[in-house]
């Protein structure tokens, strides 16, 4: 018995030993900026030794890189089941918790942090900053119950905006949009000047007008000769946008464009983006589409840096508007009523029509759940069914859940944006399902290329376009993030 139990704890060594070496290989992919390795390699040494914290909130932050939140979650909340004095995992799952707008799930973290570590500036700061926000929300549920709550358009007057002698910039003409300006404003963000303040409200206070006129499912019919060219996230990256407009063309009526949301946060030239994108629908409004992403949303500006870049750009009022805006974009496109466009994908349960998509009352912060909610969060799976959402939001849908959804919509496949992908795009569920990215070498990090998609009215083909980053001046990306997204990956 003796022996038998010697070779048991021989084994156990050996396993052990060979986690640990899965563990190294693992972070020195991480290093690389390699996460998906560095996931799977975290993921087999758990496999050998499945009671190491340390795995568990490597992989934690792995995951928290790749966006999916919900599992970085899941695994800071295992690391601190096995080992509840691990501090780590109380930072991991507040970061995590944090980048899914659960504050005061983030708050009881942090404050378990400073209690154990009362000195610890960095945690102490992180303590103070959530608490912070907090505050800001409680105190924001409580205004948002006056039904009388005025829109900001009412407490400008642009009009009497005085746009100084010295300012050399772009102005709108009769205070209109028009192809030259357009053409010089982004010649001016090109050069990293700002737009007056006055032409900035000027194209908010008219974008608005225009997009609370449209309906929360866009429907389109492109001739046989007709095509359109389909974006997906731009995630602030001005440059890269104009890389778009020069190799595919400025957009115009017979070179229509639908950028399919998350046109701000990440990239710190979101303010740059999200003009330029709301310049051209007032210019071309009925050839030039924009869908709202899941970064179009008050939780996520404020983490991830576009209500920072509009407060040190322009002022906090202005923000508020732009969170005006973006409420009334629409959710989903349908072209020639047989591809449906949307910036997540489909839905929790069967069931979901067009006529569902249309009744959508889009104007207000998304819920935690329901339709809208994962038209704007869900991601697809390659196996069939539905599962828990590695974001923490919405689901993950498989290729049964899109058949049976084009089946009972008479469509012919989806395509969506809202993940990285290495070559800019990817199609999957047989070609029911597809997804397209045009944000290249995301956060400066990623390596990946960018991509856009040309449908055209005679066959509806995809045709796929790649390319990638171009050079921009030197702002790191996150440059206006909260701290706590800045700093909590620790």
């Amino acid at each position: 018995m003796v022996r038998g139990s010697d070779n048991g704890s021989e084994k156990m060594a050996e396993g052990d030993n060979s986690a640990e070496l899965l563990k190294e290989k693992a972070n020195q992919y991480f290093k690389e900026k390699d996460y998906e390795n560095a996931i799977k390699y975290y993921s087999e040494a758990l496999e050998l030794n499945p009671t190491n914290a340390i795995y568990y909130s490597n992989r934690s932050l792995a995951y928290l890189r790749t966006e999916c939140y919900g599992y970085a979650l899941a695994d800071a909340t295992k690391a601190l089941e096995i080992d509840k004095n691990y501090i780590k995992g109380y930072y991991r799952r507040a970061t995590s918790n944090m980048a899914l707008g659960k504050f005061k799930a983030a708050l009881k973290d942090y404050e378990t942090v400073v209690r154990v570590r009362p000195n610890d500036k960095d945690a102490r700061m992180k303590y103070q900053e959530c608490n912070k926000i907090v505050k800001q929300k409680a105190f924001e549920r409580a205004i948002a119950s006056d039904e009388t709550k005025k829109s900001v358009v009412d407490s400008l007057d642009i009009e009497n905006m005085t746009i100084e002698d010295d300012y050399a910039g772009p102005k709108l003409e009769n205070g209109k949009v028009t192809l030259a300006f357009m053409k010089e404003m982004m010649d001016w963000f090109e050069d990293q000047k700002k737009l007056h303040r006055k032409c900035a409200y000027q194209i908010l206070v008219q974008v608005k007008e225009v997009l609370s006129k449209l309906p929360s499912l866009i429907e389109i019919a492109l001739k046989e000769t007709e095509k359109i060219t389909i974006c997906g996230d731009t995630h602030g990256q001005y440059y890269d946008l104009l890389n778009i407009f020069k190799l595919n063309g400025l957009p115009s009526e017979t070179n229509p464009y639908l950028f399919n949301g998350d046109f701000v946060d990440r990239g710190s030239f979101s303010l740059e983006v999200i003009l330029t994108l709301f310049g051209f629908k007032l210019l071309y409004p009925d050839n030039f589409h924009l869908l709202r992403g899941n970064h179009e949303t008050d939780n996520m500006n404020q983490m991830y840096g576009f209500e920072g870049e509009i407060k040190a750009k322009y002022t906090a009022q202005m923000f508020q508007l732009f969170s005006e805006v973006f409420q009334w974009l629409p959710l989903a496109q349908c072209i020639n009523n047989k591809v449906l466009v949307m910036h997540g994908g489909l839905f929790s349960e069967d069931g979901v029509t067009l006529e569902d998509l249309r009744k959508i009352e889009r104007n207000r912060q998304p819920p935690d759940s329901g339709p809208m909610c994962d038209l704007l969060w869900s991601d697809p799976q390659p196996q069939n069914g539905r599962s828990i959402s590695k974001r923490g939001v919405s689901c993950q849908f498989g290729p049964d859940v899109t058949e049976r959804f084009l089946n009972q919509n008479k469509l012919d496949f989806i395509v969506r944006s809202h993940e990285v992908k290495a070559e800019g795009y990817e199609v999957t569920h047989s070609g029911k399902c597809i997804t397209v990215f045009s944000a290249p070498n995301y956060c400066d990090q990623m390596g990946n290329k960018g991509a856009y998609i040309h449908l055209r009215g005679s066959d509806l083909k995809p045709e796929f376009h790649q390319f990638t980053a171009v050079p921009h001046p030197n702002v790191k990306p996150m440059a206006y993030a909260n701290t706590l997204m800045q700093m909590g990956l620790m």
